[in-house]
Formats: C-alpha cells, sequence, structure tokens
C-alpha cells in the first residue's frame, strides 16, 4: 500500500518501509511526542458522558442485587 508519511508528507510503500505510514523512525518519534504534548487531541468523546455516568450509578445496586446476602443464604436453610 501507497500512503504519504503523516508527518513530512515523503511517499512511503507498506511493503518496503517497516515504519509505515512514517517513512522513518524520526517521524514516528515526532508523531509519538505530538500525541504526548497533547498536540493531537481526540476533538469529541469517543462514548456518551451521560450514558457513562448512568452506567457508573448503576454499578452498585447490580453488584448488590446479584451477589446474595449471607443472611439470605442463612433465611434459606432454616
Amino acid at each position: 500500500m501507497k500512503h504519504n508519511c503523516p508527518i513530512c508528507k515523503t511517499a512511503v510503500d507498506s511493503e518496503v518501509n517497516k515504519e509505515f505510514p512514517f517513512c522513518s523512525e524520526r517521524c514516528k518519534d515526532i508523531d509519538l511526542g505530538n500525541w504526548a504534548t497533547e498536540r493531537y487531541v481526540i476533538s469529541e468523546p469517543s462514548f456518551d458522558e451521560e450514558a457513562l455516568e448512568k452506567l457508573m450509578l448503576l454499578e452498585p445496586e447490580e453488584e448488590n442485587e446479584n451477589t446474595p446476602s449471607d443472611s439470605n443464604d442463612s433465611d434459606s436453610r432454616k
């Protein structure tokens, strides 16, 4: 597959270059540095924050419902 390096725009062939999609280790490191310094960011969350909050609030209740308590076990033995 032929592609241009996302950093320097040099033509790169995936069959020839082991650093694909980058043309060199240098461009690969520059890209990693851009992520590390937050020059690149994901503009929108990849999940619905409201749905996540609701799920986090429901988890403890669901765990309690699915886990039998000791008192229920002792009542069933009587």
